[in-house]
C-alpha cells in the first residue's frame, strides 16, 4: 500500500527536528524520516556555536537546552604576529549572551523531547525518490519491510550533500582538527578567533574548557593527528600565543572543509535546508545558525500563506516554495560570501595583505557602526538588516 503524508521531512538532526516542531506549533503535521536509530545522536560529542539569534527561536518552539549551554560574552579577535584586534561584547547589544557553546547531543536531545511518538521513522533506507507533477513518491526500506510514501512536500535536511552536480564546490584546502582542552586561567566566558597563516584557530567557552577548531593544510593536519598530547599543546600554544596555557587535551578529529552551495534550494515539490542547501568553513560559526533560520523561515512561510489546495483537496506547495527561496537568497549568500572572504583574506602571511588585515580589525574596534553591523549579522543573519 501507498502511505500518504502532507510534508516528509530526510534528516531527523537537529535543522529537520527544528521544521518538525516549529511547523507543529502551528498545527501543520509532518514526517521526519531517518537513516541513523534513534539513540544515534546522542552518542555525538561535537560542539556547537549557536548564535543568540538561535536561542531566541529555538525557545519559542521550547527547545533551547538551557543547562547545557556555555554563554559566549566576548569575542575576541586578532591575527598571530600582527597588529590589530577587534573586541565584540555582549553588553554593547543588551543581550545575556552573543552566543552559546553547546555539544550537539544536547541540543538533539532538547529537540527530540518533544517530539511525538510517531513523529520520526528511524533507521530508514531510502532507495529512490521520484519526483512527479502532483507528489514525490520515496521509497525506503524500514524494519525489513518496502515502504512507499507519497508527499506534497519533500524537504532535505539529511547533511552535507555528496556529488551532486547542483551544488558547487570550493576546496579550501584545509582541514579541522577539534578537540577540547582546558585553560589556565579560565575562559571567562570569551571566545576566541585568532587567524593565523595556516587558517583560523577559535576557542569556543564550553562549561569549564575550550573547544578547539585548529584549522591546517592537510600535511600539518596530519602531523597534529599523530602528535601525543604534549607536543599538541605545544603546537596549539604556538599557534595561539601565551595569553593562557592550556592542558588535558580531550580526544582528537578532523575533517576536511569546503564551501557548498546548492544552486536552486527548490524544485518541483522538493525544497533543501540546512547543510544539504550550504555548506560554510566553520571560521564565525555561520553555518549551523545559517540551517536553523532556514527552517524556521520555511516554516513562518507555509504556515503564514497557508496552503494552496486542488479541487480534491489535496495541498499544493508551489507559490509557497518560490517565495521561501527568494526570501532566503540574501542570507545564505551574504553568509557564504562574509565567511569565504574572511578565510581567503586571512589565511596567508602576504605582507601588505597582513597590513591591511590589521588595519581593518583597529577599525572595526574603533568605529562602533561597523562592529556592530558585523556583529548583529553574526547574531541574526539577515533579520537583523540594514
Amino acid at each position: 500500500m501507498t502511505e500518504h503524508s502532507d510534508i516528509l521531512i530526510v534528516g531527523a538532526g537537529p535543522v529537520g527536528m527544528t521544521l518538525h516542531l516549529a511547523l507543529a506549533a502551528g498545527g501543520q503535521k509532518s514526517l521526519l524520516l531517518d537513516r541513523r536509530p534513534p539513540q544515534a545522536q546522542q552518542g555525538d560529542p561535537r560542539a556547537l556555536a549557536l548564535s543568540h539569534g538561535a536561542r531566541q527561536l529555538l525557545e519559542q518552539i521550547n527547545s533551547w537546552p538551557m543547562r547545557a549551554a556555555t554563554p559566549i560574552e566576548t569575542i575576541h579577535i586578532s591575527q598571530k604576529a600582527g597588529f590589530g584586534r577587534t573586541l565584540i561584547d555582549n553588553k554593547e547589544y543588551d543581550l545575556p549572551a552573543l552566543g552559546y557553546v553547546v555539544r550537539y547531543r544536547d541540543l538533539a536531545g532538547a529537540l527530540a523531547a518533544n517530539l511525538a511518538e510517531d513523529a520520526v521513522l528511524s533507521e530508514a533506507d531510502i532507495l529512490d525518490i521520484t519526483p512527479g507533477d502532483e507528489h514525490v513518491t520515496v521509497t525506503l526500506r524500514h524494519a525489513g519491510q518496502l515502504r512507499t510514501i507519497q508527499t506534497k512536500l519533500l524537504v532535505h535536511a539529511e547533511g552535507t550533500p555528496g556529488d551532486d552536480p547542483a551544488v558547487k564546490v570550493s576546496d579550501y584546502a584545509q582541514h579541522a582538527v577539534i578537540c577540547e582542552v582546558t585553560p589556565t586561567p579560565g575562559h571567562g566566558k570569551r571566545a576566541w578567533e585568532r587567524f593565523t597563516p595556516d587558517g583560523p584557530l577559535a576557542l569556543l567557552p564550553l562549561g569549564n574548557e575550550f573547544s578547539i577548531v585548529f584549522t591546517l593544510p592537510p600535511a600539518k593536519a596530519d602531523a597534529v593527528m599523530a602528535m601525543d598530547d604534549e607536543t599538541f599543546i605545544t603546537a596549539l600554544q604556538q599557534q595561539f600565543g601565551h595569553r593562557m596555557t592550556f592542558a588535558k587535551p580531550g580526544p582528537r578529529s578532523r575533517f576536511p572543509l569546503f564551501l557548498r552551495l546548492r544552486d536552486t534550494l527548490v524544485k518541483g515539490n522538493e525544497v533543501w535546508i540546512g547543510n544539504t542547501a550550504q555548506t560554510l568553513h566553520p571560521v564565525s560559526g555561520q553555518g549551523f545558525n545559517l540551517g536553523i533560520r532556514d527552517a524556521w523561515q520555511l516554516a513562518e512561510i507555509l504556515l503564514k500563506n497557508g496552503v494552496d489546495r486542488d479541487p480534491q483537496g489535496v495541498p499544493r506547495w508551489d507559490s509557497n516554495l518560490s517565495t521561501y527561496a527568494a526570501s532566503r537568497r540574501l542570507d545564505r549568500q551574504g553568509s557564504a560570501f562574509f565567511t569565504d572572504q574572511i578565510v581567503r583574506t586571512f589565511s596567508n602571511d602576504f605582507g601588505p595583505l597582513k597590513l591591511a588585515r590589521g588595519l581593518g580589525l583597529l577599525a572595526l574596534d574603533i568605529c562602533p557602526p561597523a562592529r556592530h553591523f558585523v556583529a548583529k549579522r553574526m547574531i541574526w543573519g539577515a533579520r537583523a538588516w540594514p
